[in-house]
C-alpha cells in the first residue's frame, strides 16, 4: 500500500476511514491516516485524541504521551486525555508522574475517594 492511500479523500472521509481501522484494531494503519489529519488541523482535539489512543494500543507509548500532552495543552480539562496520560505514564513505569493525572481525571469525573 502506498502512502497516497493515507492521504486520499476529504478530511471527513479520512476520519471515517481512520475510525474504521481503529475499530478493527488496526491501530498502526489508523495512526498513519490520523497523522495527516492532525497535521492539517492541529487545533482539533478529536483526531489527536484518537491518534493518541491508536499509539497507546499499539504500544507506542512515547508517541501517545506526546499527543496526549498536546491535547491537554489545548484543552486542560479534557478528562479522557488526562486519564489516558496517567495510564500511559503508568504503563511506562512512571507511577509518580502518573498519579497527579489520575487524581485529576478522577476528580473531573466526580470520583472522589472516601474520606478517612
Amino acid at each position: 500500500m502506498n502512502d497516497h492511500y493515507y492521504e486520499f479523500g476529504t478530511p471527513a472521509e479520512r476520519w471515517d476511514r481512520a475510525r474504521l481501522f481503529f475499530d478493527a484494531k488496526e491501530y498502526t494503519t489508523a495512526a498513519r491516516i490520523l497523522d495527516g489529519l492532525v497535521a492539517e488541523a492541529p487545533e482539533q482535539v478529536a483526531p489527536r485524541l484518537l491518534l493518541a489512543r491508536a499509539h497507546y494500543h499499539s504500544a507506542r507509548l512515547g508517541k501517545a504521551e506526546t499527543e496526549l500532552r498536546a491535547v491537554l495543552e489545548r484543552d486542560p480539562v479534557e478528562h479522557y486525555a488526562r486519564l489516558m496520560l496517567g495510564r500511559t505514564l503508568q504503563r511506562q513505569g512512571r507511577d509518580g508522574e502518573a498519579a497527579p493525572h489520575l487524581r485529576l481525571a478522577a476528580a473531573m469525573s466526580g470520583e472522589f475517594p472516601e474520606a478517612r
